[in-house]
């Protein structure tokens, strides 16, 4: 999990990149889709889903659109919402727990969309049963576990991906290329930021290791350390600003973890990157990303900035500013180009059908898990946190 990369080399052009990935990954004993080939030949993927809670009802339907998948199973703790999905997206069988559905019907791939505390103890039942995984983010809740699982699934010959899926958009294509192509100078800062007024569906996310990072600051965290490189260092400070909630199946409960967080990045050579996240933050439009104006972060160099107009998992288009264009913004990368968020499954089917693989990766999620892992430390120690991990750069093409 330790790659030698400087921040100079992470943004080397697109060519580099992918040539340094290979080498990266194979130093790790991360299979690539050009060493494995096609994995499964001949059908389609045979999908398990656990979970089928309110995440499950934007993944279903994106499931059942592929052509490379079979689902085959679901399964959930409320048998109830299993044998519903089951029943309306026809999958044959359907189960209460996970020690069930690995001795039912087989299947090639485990989407694991459960509790954030629940993801690394599934996954790595799934991952010692030889399944491929896909995980809602994050795979752990601390970089032990994450590392854990990338290390588990690369000894028994399988594959693990996990969300956010943002460095897959076309917007964030376009900032990556904008950087690696030099056209902001040099980068100095960036800055992000993702927030709502929080979630009542669920307890989960004000549990103990859960909170706004996870949920939110996950997806800020990924996009940044994606454009400017991994990170050496996380300095933070969280708190808890409401220490109350109201769950629609609970009630009032007490609020174990963050609802308000803060983080600064050290990516090396000089660069910082802000995110903050929580819980707390009144919006006009409060969760929705329908408003074409709403810069979510930005990206500053010394002849240009770049302006992410729209949430990073679902963008509008960047708004870019450079001194060869006289410093007037200008809307670039506008559309989806068919990426959606909750499309990570659909396309790791895709990569084990056809051997394309996507963007995102194992090890770039376990750093992340790190930073998350890391601000949490910072904030109880008052310390700067070094980290340990890092992961090759993003390709493009």
């Amino acid at each position: 999990m330790n790659f030698p990369l400087t921040r100079r080399d992470f943004i080397k052009d697109t060519i580099a990149a992918g040539a340094a990935a290979t080498a990266l990954h194979a130093s790790s004993g991360l299979a690539l889709a050009d060493e494995r080939g096609v994995i499964i030949q001949g059908r389609k993927v045979k999908v398990a889903v656990i979970g089928c809670g309110d995440v499950s009802g934007s993944y279903f339907p994106t499931l059942a659109a592929s052509p490379n998948i079979e689902l085959v199973s679901t399964c959930d703790i409320i048998p109830g919402r299993a044998e519903n999905a089951a029943k309306k997206f026809g999958a044959a069988a359907h189960f209460p727990h996970i020690e069930k559905l690995l001795a039912g019907p087989a299947f090639d791939l485990l989407v694991n969309l459960t509790d954030i505390q629940q993801h690394y103890a599934l996954t790595r039942q799934a991952l010692n049963a030889s399944r491929n995984v896909w995980s809602e983010k994050p795979l752990g809740t601390t970089y032990a576990q994450a590392k854990e699982l990338v290390e588990l699934a690369a000894a028994k010959g399988v594959e693990l991906l996990g969300s956010p899926t943002v460095v897959g958009s076309p917007q964030f294509a376009f900032m990556a290329q904008t950087i690696r192509d030099g056209k902001l100078g040099r980068v100095a800062a960036a800055h992000a930021s993702y927030g709502h007024t929080g979630p009542s569906w669920s307890s989960f996310f004000y549990e103990k290791d859960g909170g706004s990072l996870y949920d939110l600051g996950v997806y800020s965290i990924t996009t940044l350390t994606g454009l400017l490189g991994p990170a050496k260092a996380v300095v933070a400070m969280t708190g808890i600003v409401t220490p109350t909630r109201t769950i629609h199946s609970k009630g009032e409960i007490k609020v174990a973890a963050e609802d308000n967080a803060m983080l600064i990045m050290d990516h090396g050579d000089g660069v910082l990157s802000h995110v903050q996240s929580g819980f707390n933050y009144y919006m006009a439009k409060e969760h929705s990303d329908t408003d074409p104006t709403h810069h979510t972060m930005s990206i500053l160099g010394t002849k240009g900035a770049m302006h992410l107009a729209g949430y990073d998992w679902g963008a509008h288009g960047v708004d870019l500013a450079t001194r060869e264009t006289g410093g007037r913004l200008q809307r670039m990368a506008v559309g989806a180009e068919g990426y959606q968020w909750q499309g990570g499954a659909v396309a790791m089917a895709k990569f084990l059908a056809t051997g394309e693989r996507p963007r995102f990766t194992a090890a770039h999620a376990a750093h992340v898990a790190e930073i998350i892992a890391a601000a949490h430390q910072s904030q109880a120690s008052g310390a700067r946190i070094a980290l340990a991990s890092t992961f090759p750069p993003v390709k493009l093409s």
